[in-house]
């Protein structure tokens, strides 16, 4: 089977379609990865091919582009943003990807890009979205995330108010995207979007949890819960060593932004800074933000890149954005979370957290003034720790990679 994948965004969007895309060589398919050139190395590495796409910036180009996606008002405003930064490399893209789906005998994209799909369909191959964040789910038994809820209503009523929203959801994501790109597609042949969150693709791999995510009622049998898709640095030697060094044995808090970026980092550092109590030990990961210690501490370690499983070995709690990649990391290795979401579904993310009993949430606005309260409650909290342990049991049973290829190798077929 000769597969291709594609993905745009930062970290978080691409490693759990690397971790897809190994999982599928090592079932023996030919996998190819059209994405831009900053994760070359990652995706090589993993024994996949890579394919070029633009836009061919570094680092700080992305994060440049996570600044602007921080400012959306509204999920609507954040696809917006999304297409309109794709906008100038649109036409390379579509060129790229429609020669290569003439090749393949599967198309996979992320969910946000499900529009891509168009692009399959015309050459008659089978095609399946990703998604990291079950909120975009649809189901009669909720409306989409942030709507409101008939909570007192019947529930066939209930049932009916959720459909409706599903659907007009739907049609407003569609005409907001069209909005922004119907020109360019309209070039391609692609038509307009119809369909982004009742139909993305003839599959859709929601790469979460099943056993403690997915809900009771789907809106169809295309979307398939496949359990986490988790790909790591490799680890290095020499950091664990230094880990060691400052940790002495002692598990600590961990503070982690990833790939999110925000302005005025450097003053926010400062008021971290400035409340985080004296004698109390904590690393933090620079990320892509570039969070910065102002002045030498014997309490604080900061790090640069580095597995979040060779990390979190050292970790007694978790402080971080909400992210998909970063909160699976954290689910997994068994320990508490403490949320400080900045867009789009981390505040999903830290009202399941909360939801699972392994963690809570901080608002931004005044997290470093704030956090040190929150980490004595984690602290203190025996119960949250015993849970977080018990969901990481839970999703060490789950072998999400497998699950997805199979679903895959079934469409296919």
């Amino acid at each position: 089977m000769k597969v291709l994948l594609t993905s745009h965004g930062s970290t978080g969007d691409i490693y759990p379609v690397i971790r897809l895309g190994r999982a599928l060589v090592e079932a023996g398919h030919a996998v190819r990865f059209a994405t831009v050139s900053l994760f070359r190395q990652e995706i090589e590495a993993a024994g996949i091919e890579f394919v070029y796409l633009p836009p061919d910036w570094d680092q700080s180009g992305f994060a440049e582009a996570m600044r602007d996606l921080t400012k959306a008002k509204n999920p609507l405003d954040l696809i917006r943003i999304i297409y309109s930064e794709s906008l100038p490399f649109l036409d390379e893209i579509l060129d790229t990807l429609q020669r290569e789906i003439a090749e393949a005998d599967v198309f996979v994209t992320s969910y946000v890009f499900a529009n891509l799909c168009t692009l399959a369909r015309q050459a008659q191959v089978p095609c399946a979205v990703t998604t990291f964040a079950h909120n975009v789910v649809p189901s009669q038994s909720y409306p989409p995330e942030g709507l409101p809820r008939l909570l007192a209503a019947p529930a066939c009523v209930r049932r009916r108010w959720n459909r409706m929203l599903w659907k007009l959801t739907d049609r407003v994501l569609c005409w907001q995207i069209n909005r922004v790109v119907g020109e360019t597609m309209g070039r391609h042949g692609m038509g307009q979007a119809e369909s982004f969150a009742l139909e993305p693709a003839d599959l859709a791999l929601v790469t979460v949890s099943p056993k403690l995510c997915q809900p009771k009622h789907l809106w169809s049998e295309r979307f398939q819960f496949t359990g986490y898709l988790r790909w790591q640095s490799p680890e290095d030697p020499e950091l664990s060593a230094s880990l060691d060094a400052f940790c002495q044995g002692e598990r600590v808090p961990i503070l982690t932004f990833g790939s999110v970026t925000f302005d005025e980092a450097r003053k926010v550092m400062t008021r971290f800074m400035r409340n985080w109590p004296a004698g109390k030990k904590i690393i933090i990961q620079s990320g892509w933000a570039g969070l910065t210690i102002e002045r030498p501490n014997p309490e604080m370690l900061r790090m640069g890149r580095v597995s979040h499983d060779q990390l979190f070995q050292y970790a007694s709690m978790v402080i971080h954005h909400g992210g998909a990649g970063t909160t699976a990391s954290v689910l997994h290795a068994g320990i508490p979370n403490i949320i400080i979401p900045h867009i789009g579904d981390q505040w999903f993310f830290a009202s399941e957290v909360k939801r699972l009993g392994v963690g809570l949430e901080v608002k931004r606005k005044r997290w470093p003034e704030d956090l040190p309260k929150a980490v004595r409650t984690v602290e203190k909290s025996k119960k949250m720790q015993r849970r977080a342990q018990a969901v990481a049991a839970t999703l060490a049973e789950e072998q999400g990679p497998l699950a997805a290829v199979r679903a895959l190798e079934s469409l296919v077929r």
